[in-house]
């Protein structure tokens, strides 16, 4: 079976003629050209430097220790669930209490495969992670993706038997909770059984927009989708400054969650960016017209199933 990686669909900054002090610079990018209905506020995140393997010679992305320990990572969970409504605070508490231990994980690292059974449900902290079905001959195509606050593996807490893979696109933490406390965190509160239900709803339909974007919309409006959809859920996980958010996928992987060619959704993304819609530096992306691009995209963010999403 052929991985992500093995797929060498990775390319991260290959493309971009860019130096690690530029990176450093675009961890704090310009604003936007205007302010938002409803500002962010946007967490400490960790810089990130460019180190390179010893042995293979590939880029890899190094955190800066100098973060602060202590750090309560079961915020990004509270922020998600506030958002998704439904959930009362007691039941979020329980919730983020039961994750029984943060591991890390690097790039391009496949946590969950096919056929695995898993017996620990996993919550993305931090990180982006896609889904994918792996393919004998040829590049594997990316099915989802997911974002800080996401679950990742309910499929295995539902029906056991995993059909696809989960595989991480930038370095991410995880927290790990345990089947059976989540079966007992199920009986004691509704709320969270709810959750689970609406959360696999909306995987559902994140779905049915995706085949819609790849087998119908043109690509631009397509582009112009997925991008809407992506800032909506970073919102929702306090991700954003204003019309600021991360952007690490390279345009090979954007172009694979659309069904392109990296060469056609390099074009595209170019065609967004002329218009005035987007600007993208260094991993991270500003939308310039909110309400332009959302015309384009024909974007309505109700199929998210959240309470509260940003202008």
């Amino acid at each position: 079976m052929m991985s992500i990686a093995e797929g060498k669909t990775r390319s991260r900054l290959s493309h971009e003629a860019i130096t690690a002090q530029g990176c450093e610079a675009a961890q704090s990018p310009p604003g936007p050209t205007r302010p938002p209905t409803q500002p962010q506020t946007l967490p400490p995140t960790l810089p990130l430097a460019r180190a390179r393997d010893a042995q293979t010679g590939r880029r890899k992305f190094a955190r800066d220790p100098t973060r602060p320990s202590g750090v309560d990572w079961t915020l990004t969970i509270r922020r998600r669930l506030d958002r998704s409504g439904g959930v009362w605070a007691a039941e979020i508490d329980a919730l983020a209490a039961s994750v029984a231990r943060v591991v890390n994980v690097e790039a391009d690292t496949d946590i969950v495969r096919e056929g695995d059974t898993p017996t620990e449900c996993r919550l993305l902290l931090e990180g982006w992670t896609c889904r994918y079905v792996p393919l004998k001959d040829g590049r594997p195509q990316i099915l989802g993706l997911q974002l800080a606050g996401d679950a990742l593996d309910l499929q295995g807490f539902l029906r056991g038997e995993m059909d696809h893979v989960i595989a991480t696109l930038t370095p991410c933490r995880i927290g790990i909770i345990p089947h059976g406390v989540l079966h007992g965190l199920v009986e004691r509160h509704p709320g969270i059984g709810r959750l689970i239900q609406v959360e696999t709803a909306t995987e559902a339909a994140i779905t049915r927009r995706w085949l819609l974007n790849a087998g119908h919309r043109q690509a631009y409006a397509g582009m112009a989708h997925l991008i809407c959809e992506l800032f909506t859920r970073a919102a929702a996980a306090g991700m954003t400054e204003a019309f600021r958010f991360p952007m690490p996928l390279t345009q090979t992987e954007l172009g694979s969650a659309l069904g392109l060619t990296s060469v056609h959704a390099n074009r595209t993304m170019k065609r967004l960016q002329q218009a005035g819609l987007v600007s993208k530096r260094c991993r991270w992306m500003t939308i310039e017209d909110w309400d332009g691009l959302r015309k384009v995209a024909e974007f309505d963010p109700a199929y998210l199933n959240l309470d509260f999403p940003p202008p």
